[in-house]
């Protein structure tokens, strides 16, 4: 395969030639100046990203140490997980392996957590923390974040810890206004770089948490990873090739602006959500898993025909050069995922959506 914008899955998402190329520069020290100069350029626009005047923190690592890591740092004595697909599982496992009580509040996959359901639920019992996955990628639900972070707050002394996975970069996320708690994700979505390097912003009631958490561990302690962004380096080794894609990704992504890229996820989400409604006003019993309202920009779950299987679909695309994924875990079979988020262009995406169409033609 040769070329960018046939690579459509919903992570790894494709990255720029000229970013992976920055990656064969030579090693620089991690404790040299070097680093700390560059640290200094990846740590003001990353606040630009998240939009917040918090330090937002890098490390080696999958989103998942950070979804663990915001657990062991911020609870106090019980976590809900509001759970909706997949990943948000994970939140659950995370705790659950560490020792912290935690509870579930799950709902049917393909469906959104409403505040109404999350002020229930901190009504009839105490929880200090809630877990919440914005941009579910095995669904493509987009869960109303802003409105769930207030009734946490609302609720009495309580943070929320918030993936944002595959809505970084894609979705509008304002952490500083939203006065969101603890906000992580990684490098291998919508900010369209190679996975291996994760992000999060934790605000001063974390903070306050982590400094009385006994089981904040070593890899993941905010308290050390804010110690030593302060210098603008990283406690542990990191990674320093994906920090060099790094800093040349964010430059991209400023040019762009963050107004700009938003719409142009916007953009491409609302295409694929027509194309669908082209194929079933043409006949064609194919839907999105998600309801409107809640869809996610980066990435839409779309239901395949009678007669076919996800697998299927996704075999014949390869052959017609394109990558897409089934659906995830039990809607492997029943469901295909196309991740329409990173560098993607709409002009990219109709011709991917043409090629869908001659496939589910045949």
């Amino acid at each position: 395969m040769s070329g960018f914008g046939k690579f459509f899955l919903p992570g790894p998402t494709e990255v720029k030639p000229e970013i992976l190329a920055t990656m064969t520069r030579p090693m620089i020290s991690h404790r040299g100046s070097e680093i700390e100069t560059m640290g200094a350029r990846i740590d003001e626009r990353l606040q630009k990203v998240f939009r917040t005047t918090q330090p937002v923190f890098t490390v080696t690592s999958s989103a998942t140490g950070l979804m663990e890591g915001g657990v062991r740092n911020a609870v106090r004595s019980r976590l809900l997980c509001l759970v909706n697909g997949a990943f948000s599982k994970r939140f659950h496992k995370a705790a659950v392996n560490s020792g912290i009580a935690c509870d579930k509040l799950e709902i049917e996959m393909g469906r959104a957590h409403s505040p109404d359901m999350l002020a229930d639920a901190l009504k009839r019992d105490h929880y200090d923390v809630v877990s919440v996955v914005h941009s579910e990628t095995s669904t493509g639900v987009l869960n109303p974040i802003r409105e769930l972070a207030q009734v946490a707050h609302a609720s009495g002394d309580v943070v929320m810890v918030i993936d944002t996975v595959s809505s970084m970069a894609a979705a509008p996320i304002e952490c500083g206004a939203w006065d969101l708690d603890y906000v992580l994700t990684g490098s291998q979505k919508a900010l369209a770089l190679p996975p291996g390097l994760a992000f999060c912003t934790a605000n001063e009631r974390i903070m306050e948490r982590a400094q009385a958490s006994k089981i904040r561990g070593l890899y993941f302690d905010l308290l050390e990873i804010h110690s030593s962004w302060k210098k603008h380096q990283c406690p542990n080794t990191p990674a320093v090739s994906l920090l060099f894609a790094l800093d040349a990704q964010l430059e991209r992504i400023m040019a762009e602006g963050m107004e700009a890229r938003w719409a142009r996820h916007a953009a491409m989400a609302k295409r694929t959500w027509d194309w669908v409604d082209e194929q079933r006003g043409a006949g064609r019993d194919i839907r999105v898993l998600a309801p409107e309202g809640y869809r996610a920009p980066g990435v839409t779950c779309i239901s395949v025909p009678a007669g076919r299987t996800g697998p299927q679909i996704v075999s014949a695309m390869k052959a017609k050069g394109f990558v897409i994924t089934p659906g995830y875990g039990d809607l492997k079979d029943s469901m295909i995922r196309i991740g329409h988020m990173g560098e993607h262009t709409v002009g990219e995406l109709d011709v991917l959506l043409d090629t869908l169409n001659e496939v589910l033609a045949t």
